[in-house]
């Protein structure tokens, strides 16, 4: 058995693949323990897992957990909410002494487009399974667009990831997005943190209810457009909570067919990466694995 562990916005998902899965939103995960994965199977049946922490920006090859240097962070300040869930699977995982590779997001030190490095962050890690999960479904050549409390949205090409828009960059999601004039005000004059900022500054806080959905789709049709730029033959998908609810807006701004995949496409996916880890490969969509 191959877990993957999904260190999600609002939950840990936990995938066995083949449908077998379970979620722990953060503020309940700082209980955790390694028999909480046995509803997936017998912990002793279980081989390897992948799983993802936070941005994971001090690392650039996936890498074993026992070889991370504070979880894989360069710190942990920075935009993001933090419960202690995420930490405490972390460290529970990396001393269950069960094989387990760390996924590292995509930054100034990644192997990508080095235009995409204007920004010091492209993505954070989950977003790899993602894109694996669905590279394996529809081919080499894909945008993929993660649509959920915030938005970030990742170009492959010939199987490996050129770059992503990260959620504080570009398009908002449902509760967090980038920093814009008002923000930044705010921010200078005292009122709030810049990630406080960062955190309402998804259309749930910003718009009213009745074109909250139109401007999710209308943004995250943006990225995929702007992404298509370096792959124009690549096929398009949206994941997350908000991909079916946008997939129909979406297909019609951009005028092409667009794929859809769920909640669990991210843990899915780094399920899939954990065996093919374990199998031998070392080459996960250009990045490198270590071992």
């Amino acid at each position: 058995m191959f877990i993957g562990i999904d260190h999600g916005t609002s939950a840990l998902r936990f995938s066995a693949g083949d449908g077998r899965r379970f979620k722990i939103m953060r503020e309940k995960a700082i209980s955790f323990i390694p028999d909480d994965m046995s509803c997936l199977g017998p912990l002793g049946s279980i081989e390897g897992i992948a799983l993802t922490y936070s941005m994971g920006d001090n690392f650039s090859a996936i890498t074993p957990v026992s070889a991370l240097a504070h979880r894989g962070l360069v710190s942990r300040e920075g935009a993001g909410k933090h419960t202690g869930g995420g930490t405490r699977v972390f460290d529970q995982i990396a001393a269950s002494g069960i094989p387990a590779f760390a996924i590292p997001g995509l930054h100034r030190g990644s192997p990508t487009d080095p235009r995409f490095k204007a920004y010091s962050h492209q993505t954070s890690p989950e977003k790899i399974g993602i894109a694996y999960r669905v590279t394996e479904d529809l081919g080499s050549d894909v945008v993929i667009s993660d649509v959920s409390s915030n938005t970030v949205t990742l170009v492959v090409k010939e199987g490996r990831i050129l770059g992503a828009l990260d959620a504080c960059i570009f398009a908002p999601g449902t509760e967090h997005g980038a920093l814009d004039v008002d923000a930044i005000r705010n921010i200078d004059q005292g009122v709030m943190s810049a990630n406080d900022a960062f955190l309402r500054a998804g259309v749930n806080h910003s718009l009213p209810p009745e074109v909250r959905i139109s401007t999710l789709a209308l943004f995250s049709a943006m990225e995929c457009a702007a992404l298509l730029i370096l792959n124009p033959e690549a096929r398009v998908a949206l994941a997350g909570t908000m991909a079916p609810v946008i997939a129909g807006e979406v297909e019609t701004l951009l005028g092409r067919k667009v794929e859809v995949y769920d909640e669990w496409c991210a843990a899915d996916g780094l399920s899939l990466i954990a065996e093919r880890i374990i199998s031998g490969t070392r080459d996960i969509l250009g990045i490198e694995v270590h071992s």
